[in-house]
């Protein structure tokens, strides 16, 4: 009898202990809240994303900030993907302020993107496209009310995420060409690869860097099943392909509508809608061209960018579709802001530029001798240092990092192996722009995404110091759950 005294009054302990440790878990609700925001610019404004300055002509699809909230009861995560090409980071973190003002969600929790589709308003100053200062306080407000407006959207909401593939859509745009081929660059050097070498080129040798075909999947739904978003990861740099002078998310904003009509958003009006994102990965070095294809395919504004929609939409929803949705999953953030060189032009090349762009007809720059020899003559104005912010979102074992530049896609595929979370997936463009990110091996070849302008000016070991400071975060991340 002792010993069974002994043994009830242990059982009951235990007991009392794990309904104790139910009872906290039962107390936090997972919720989770979606919305958008129109940020389609004015017709007669600039479009970023060319080496000249385009005007907006007409409208073909509007752009727009989509916003998702995530919610563990104790900590807030916001994604905020936008249809520019780029954005300043003064821009973005005045939005998220403005946000924090109206919800409480620290600013270090949200993380705000660019798509980087190349027919949209110009959002931040590059080779001769200029943003109007009053669209970039419209983008304020627009990202910080999709923000908000998310955030009072929130339900209570079950969450899956997974993984798909789409190999057919990317295609490395770096090439190593034959010995002999002319590879001149603007700076009056020669290159060891080239970008975008033409469709057959008898010349090229073997890409210069890797793809990645992965579609990285986050689905939110209500308790009764009812869709409520999903954010999917694709790094392709974008597709294109509109009518002249026109707006549109590219594909990024026709997988926003596919996905719903996949996931049966459609079938039945909701409120609040439905909202469908797809942020861009590592994607400096990618597009969707095959370059060893024996002619280059033409299509009709828009049929391409809906051709690739529609496969990233299906590789989503499959990535998805059988997977066991989770009730509650704790959700965490960690950011750091770091100082890297830039790399400036010498006295020598500063005098080469102002002769170049003396003698040009102007004021338009056309040669792609004298578009870098005016981006020169802004770099030397630059400092010789600049602050970047590095973000790490951990969702349950999900892992996402947020890189404010247009990041080659080996270095993404380094983070996913050595990441202690599976999956791992990046955003680029996030919570600011700070050009190209290549490797330094591939700084050392040259080609356009190293050419110094205020789309590449880095210094050449910025990759590594990068990742370094990424992998701190993500293991003080792992450190903390185990």
């Amino acid at each position: 009898m002792k010993n069974f005294g002994y043994y009830f009054f242990v059982c009951v302990a235990l007991i009392a202990t794990s309904n104790r440790g139910f009872a906290v878990a039962d107390s936090l609700i997972f919720q989770a809240g979606a919305a958008t925001s129109n940020i389609t610019p004015k017709i007669g404004g600039s479009i970023n994303g060319n080496m000249q300055d385009g005007l907006v002509k007409n409208i073909h699809d509007e752009t727009h900030a989509r916003a998702l909230v995530l919610d563990d009861g104790h900590t807030q995560l916001a994604f905020v993907v936008l249809d520019l090409c780029m954005v300043y980071r003064e821009v973005l973190d005045k939005a998220k302020q403005r946000a924090h003002e109206f919800t409480g969600i620290p600013t270090s929790h949200m993380l705000m993107s660019a798509t980087h589709t190349h027919s949209a308003g110009t959002a931040c100053g590059l080779f001769q496209s200029d943003p109007d200062p009053a669209y970039l306080e419209f983008l304020v407000d627009r990202a910080a009310d999709a923000l908000i407006r998310a955030y009072r959207n929130r339900v209570p909401a079950k969450i899956a995420w997974g993984v798909g593939e789409e190999p057919g859509e990317v295609f490395n745009r770096r090439w190593h060409m034959k010995p002999g081929t002319p590879l001149p660059n603007p700076f009056g050097g020669q290159d060891q690869v080239k970008m975008n070498p033409g469709v057959g080129n008898p010349n090229m040798l073997k890409p210069a860097g890797p793809v990645d075909p992965e579609v990285p999947v986050i689905s939110l739904q209500t308790l009764d099943g009812t869709p409520i978003a999903l954010l999917a990861n694709y790094s392709l740099h974008y597709v294109g392909g509109t009518g002249s002078g026109e707006i549109s998310a590219d594909y990024y904003g026709m997988f926003a509508d596919q996905i719903g009509k996949l996931v049966g958003a459609d079938q039945s009006p909701q409120h609040p809608p439905f909202v469908g994102m797809m942020t861009n990965g590592t994607s400096g070095d990618i597009n969707n061209i095959p370059w060893t294809a024996k002619k280059r395919e033409t299509f009709s504004p828009y049929v391409k960018m809906k051709s690739v929609a529609d496969n990233l939409a299906a590789a989503s929803f499959e990535a998805v579709k059988d997977v066991p949705y989770q009730n509650w999953v704790s959700l965490a953030a960690e950011q750091e802001e770091i100082t890297l060189g830039v790399r400036k032009p010498t006295d020598a090349e500063v005098m080469r530029a102002e002769e170049i762009v003396a003698k040009a007809a102007g004021p338009t720059m056309k040669s792609m001798e004298e578009i870098y020899a005016r981006e020169t003559l802004f770099m030397k104005d630059y400092p010789s240092q600049v602050a970047i912010l590095l973000q790490v979102f951990r969702i349950g074992d999900l892992a996402i990092a947020a890189v404010p530049a247009e990041v080659f896609v080996e270095i993404g595929l380094e983070l996913k192996a050595k990441s202690p979370f599976k999956p791992t997936f990046t955003i680029e463009l996030a919570n600011g722009y700070n050009g190209y990110l290549p490797t330094p091996a591939q700084h050392k070849l040259g080609g356009y995404e190293t050419w110094r302008a205020r789309s590449s000016y880095l210094e050449e070991q910025a990759s590594d110091k990068i990742l370094q400071t990424l992998f701190r975060l993500l293991a003080n991340h792992k450190t903390k759950t185990n």
